[in-house]
């Protein structure tokens, strides 16, 4: 990863650049033959970074239009590639300028191409946080969690990050006080439940497990989704998120089960999605949501360790693919708040009701 900052004061190639050859060279691998990246018109193409990589020709390359729902699943793309015998080794990143270049917030919904806009926008759903506060509303009213539940999120989300150099929010954990003293941006979301507005990038290489015996493995990937969050008109439940879909998949595809999950990256980029999450992932049942939250058994040191490092609300927004990161570390024992033991790593990528999720196990 590079630096993660507001106002990086570089181009998104340059990023990029430095991300993917500082993962190459953590995998001692000179060049890649395949490369892969995911992005919203807000970041370096395939080809430009593969030009300044000093590449003489490349193989298979391809840029997925997406945001955090490939986080995940892009390793399944990479993983398919080597499995097919396209490409032995695969460079896979993410670079952007989050807050001094696009910022996600003036994407908009982009729903229908215009057409279903005229009828979300005059009830103020102007952007993405707005139409999950939406859903987050009605998902801490069937629970029964209160703003005390989501300020434990935020609150071990920065706790955690305070321990790791990289992260924007090092500053501590905020008290409840302060917590409802953060502006609110769409109720229930207040600004510090919303993730960070970075500049950075993050890399990885995939390869074949013979090729780095020391290296996690990707074990299982699945994507998915259908009514809910992103389809509210169409949804029986709107607070449905794309974790309903992807996690009973994902564990027959690993042929495991909740309990055998070490440690949650989860794709925070609001703090309600946190239980959500937990719940789909069946990691914590309804019930016991609240009491698992405010004794803070999400602590890396606690029942169900979540983002460590302080996941996309607190260390930063690569569109997800630092949370795969710090997976990578925990299983290799270098993690930030290193979970004793790990050798299960679940990640996760949102989109709304539709997303991807992926078990790394430890060689």
């Amino acid at each position: 990863m590079t630096a993660l900052s507001r106002a990086s004061g570089r181009t998104e190639l340059e990023l990029a650049a430095e991300a993917a050859r500082a993962a190459l060279a953590d995998a001692g691998v000179e060049r890649p033959d395949a490369i892969l990246s995911y992005h919203l018109n807000d970041s370096a193409p395939v080809l430009y970074l593969a030009r300044e990589l000093r590449m003489p020709e490349i193989g298979w390359h391809n840029e997925i239009y997406g945001g955090g729902t490939q986080s995940a699943s892009i390793l399944a793309d990479a993983a398919m590639l080597v499995d097919a015998g396209l490409a032995s080794t695969v460079l896979v990143y993410r670079a952007l300028n989050g807050r001094s270049g696009t910022r996600m917030n003036t994407l908009g919904l982009r729903l229908g191409e215009g057409t279903e806009e005229q009828f979300t926008h005059p009830y103020g759903m102007a952007g993405p946080v707005h139409q999950f506060a939406l859903a987050a509303q009605r998902y801490l009213h069937d629970t029964g969690l209160t703003d005390a539940h989501t300020h434990a999120v935020v609150a071990q989300s920065r706790a955690h990050a305070s321990a790791n150099p990289r992260a924007l929010r090092r500053e501590g954990e905020p008290d409840l006080a302060e917590y409802r003293d953060s502006p609110m941006v769409a109720s229930p979301l207040r600004r510090l439940d919303c993730c960070q507005e970075t500049d950075g990038a993050c890399a990885l290489v995939v390869t074949r497990a013979a090729n780095a015996p020391g290296a996690p493995r990707i074990h299982a990937v699945v994507r998915g989704g259908g009514p809910g969050v992103s389809t509210m008109d169409k949804a029986d439940d709107v607070t449905r998120a794309f974790s309903s879909y992807v996690a009973g998949p994902l564990y027959e595809a690993a042929g495991m089960k909740p309990g055998d999950v070490d440690v949650s990256l989860l794709y925070d980029a609001y703090g309600w999605l946190v239980p959500r999450q937990l719940e789909d992932f069946g990691l914590v049942g309804r019930a016991d949501l609240g009491d698992v939250l405010a004794r803070r058994e999400i602590a890396w040191n606690g029942r169900v360790p979540v983002n460590p490092h302080g996941g996309l609300l607190s260390e930063g927004y690569v569109h997800g693919l630092n949370n795969v990161a710090e997976a990578v570390r925990q299983l290799r024992g270098t993690g930030t708040n290193q979970v004793s033991g790990a050798g299960v790593a679940l990640c996760t990528g949102f989109g709304g009701s539709y997303g991807s999720a992926a078990l790394l196990t430890a060689p």
